[in-house]
């Protein structure tokens, strides 16, 4: 029965949130989406709020549906990452490199930034001055670019490492990027236009107009982000006629998620077999499922477009990942431990504050060298991505080229290809944790900071070269 009633409360949370939305004009305009809402007012009406600021007065939603929401994240996640690549044309790496190489260059740079300044701020200050523990450091990228999905994925990654809380900081950085990527991409999109760096829209006029329609309840469509050719030339879907095409799809996302359990188990083997004996620290068992999930949906796709007839159907599998991603959200967010945040704030203020100043500076600078032509609706993109997860990217986007009338959409698809397979909740998202646990913050900081000057190098020489032609 509880686990009725729990179900019963995500939903009225789902539907309160998309009320309190239309109802309050702040939150329509800040584009907070109905998941974030309905979460944040479970969270209110439970123990963690009412019961404590009112102890007198038993609330609404009671410990158990709490600890039943706190297990429905790390299960919802592998359909999320599985989901990725399911459907989609899986161009070549030159096709790839040739339409975003620069786009890759500039999302990489500011991604291992945001773990290099993490870690350096953390070394520096956080630990000397608060005694946080050396993982706090890579808050910044799972929390803005990983987003409330990966943050909620990596909890029992937290909790084996022995730092149950960073999970709750996670997902408090997760609700703040999402916040503070939207009004800072506002203000940047302000500031582009009068500085006539915008080439679709010209006029603070216009862009107010364009902020007004987003700001209008909307679903991303396939084709804004898939690279070109896909939407104009769909091929023919996928035949089903024994099962609810729904059905077959989750089939298919349980079967991607069935192979990354398999490679998972596999690779901690072989770790167990090969690498432990000489002395190596274990990893491996420290890394969650969905990071891998994601490449059993790309094996899975791959062998479908090899030996099947049609092709899946896109939409479908994105409604099954939307849908999953929002009742993540909500039930992370409603069994949020407030007391985690609330004994880091201070620290947690200065990894945010840090994080959004490296990822401001690096649009105003390396975004206009990086990628010669349209750099700001190509780059709006990524800044939203690396401070509030894809869908602030692309809304960002939607206000700066609301016709699509510049390659951003098509660029920013083909990049992801190239992108979240690593990072934003990829394979080195889910393993920083255990690597700065395994090997210490100045190692990893050393790492990143060669990776990530690595990228400034490849982003500087592609923009060069597109600026000589």
């Amino acid at each position: 029965m509880e686990q009725l009633v729990s179900f019963a409360w995500l939903g009225v949370a789902l539907i309160l949130g998309k009320l309190l939305r239309g109802w309050i004009p702040a939150l329509k305009r800040a584009f907070i989406p109905s998941s974030i809402i309905g979460g944040l007012s479970l969270l209110l009406i439970g123990p963690e709020v009412l019961g404590r600021v009112a102890p007198g007065i038993p609330p609404l939603v009671t410990a158990t549906s709490v600890a039943i929401w706190s297990t429905i994240p790390g299960f919802l996640i592998n359909i999320v990452f599985a989901a990725l690549f399911l459907g989609k044309v899986i161009p070549g790496l030159k096709e790839i490199w040739g339409k975003a190489g620069p786009q890759v260059a500039f999302s990489h740079t500011i991604a291992w930034g945001q773990y290099v300044v993490g870690f350096a701020v953390t070394a520096v200050l956080l630990v000397p001055l608060f005694g946080v523990e050396p993982m706090f450091g890579a808050l910044i990228e799972i929390g803005f670019i990983g987003g409330h999905g990966t943050a909620a994925g990596l909890g029992q990654t937290f909790a084996d490492l022995g730092w149950p809380q960073g999970q709750d900081l996670a997902l408090g950085v997760a609700t703040i990027g999402v916040l503070m990527g939207v009004l800072t991409g506002i203000v940047l999109v302000n500031w582009g236009v009068k500085r006539g760096y915008t080439r679709a829209v010209r006029t603070e006029a216009e862009a107010e107009e364009d902020i007004e329609a987003a700001g209008e309840e909307h679903d991303t469509t396939e084709s804004e982000i898939a690279p070109h050719g896909e939407s104009d030339n769909p091929k023919s879907t996928v035949q089903i006629e024994s099962m609810e095409p729904m059905t077959f799809h989750l089939a298919y996302i349980g079967a991607s998620i069935g192979i990354g359990a398999l490679l998972l188990r596999g690779l901690v083997l072989l770790e167990s077999l090969l690498l432990e004996p000489l002395g190596a620290p274990e990893l491996l068992a420290h890394v969650p499922l969905f990071p891998l999930a994601m490449v059993g949906g790309i094996i899975v796709q791959k062998i479908h477009s090899r030996f099947f007839p049609g092709d899946l159907d896109r939409v479908m599998v994105l409604r099954l990942q939307g849908s999953a991603l929002d009742l993540l959200i909500v039930s992370a967010l409603a069994s949020l431990a407030l007391s985690a945040i609330a004994d880091a704030w201070l620290p947690l203020l200065v990894l945010v504050v840090s994080g959004i100043t490296w990822t401001v500076a690096c649009f105003v600078f390396f975004a206009p060298r990086m990628m010669q032509d349209y750099w700001f609706e190509r780059g709006i993109g990524d800044f939203g991505q690396s401070l509030g997860v894809t869908a602030t990217g692309l809304l960002l986007m939607r206000i700066v080229d609301p016709r699509s009338q510049t390659p951003a959409f098509e660029s920013f698809g083909y990049k992801q290809l190239l992108f979240e397979p690593l990072l934003g909740g990829g394979l080195f998202t889910a393993m920083s944790v255990p690597l700065v646990f395994a090997f210490g913050l100045v190692p990893m900081l050393v790492v990143c900071s060669a990776i990530m000057v690595i990228w400034i190098v490849i982003g500087m020489l592609l923009g060069r070269q597109r600026r000589t032609r």
